[in-house]
């Protein structure tokens, strides 16, 4: 990952090894390279015993965009599955993201003004 990519990794109940950090950046990677205005990811890591009997491990992740936030979580019965979920979904939302503004370029629409305004012919 480049310098200017910022990537924060958190884990709740859970020790985060050097492997799972490393495919954590692997595939955070991924996101920074499909969109260049990423200002930061955060990907929390969770196991949920106690509620989730059958999918413990949680995965979170937070891309901090100018707009709105996108936010997912998924929970499965392995951790790696769960971030690739969350990898996922969060690519979807970007390129659904960069879609609706390409559509929102090409179409674009007038802005009708309560205002006594002088008109002015293109010059």
């Amino acid at each position: 990952m480049s310098n200017e990519n910022e990537l924060i990794l958190t884990g709740r109940h859970i020790e985060l090894t050097d492997a799972l950090k490393e495919f954590v950046e692997e595939k955070a990677d991924k996101l920074f390279r499909h969109e260049e205005r990423i200002i930061r990811i955060r990907f929390e890591l969770d196991i949920d015993k106690n509620h989730h009997k059958d999918r413990p491990f949680i995965a979170k992740g937070i891309i901090e965009i100018n707009g709105p936030q996108m936010v997912v979580t998924e929970a499965t019965h392995d951790m790696h599955k769960s971030i690739d979920e969350v990898v996922n979904k969060l690519d979807r939302k970007i390129r659904r993201r960069c879609r609706m503004e390409r559509v929102k370029r090409k179409h674009p629409h007038e802005v009708e003004l309560d205002a006594q305004l002088p008109k002015v012919s293109p010059a």
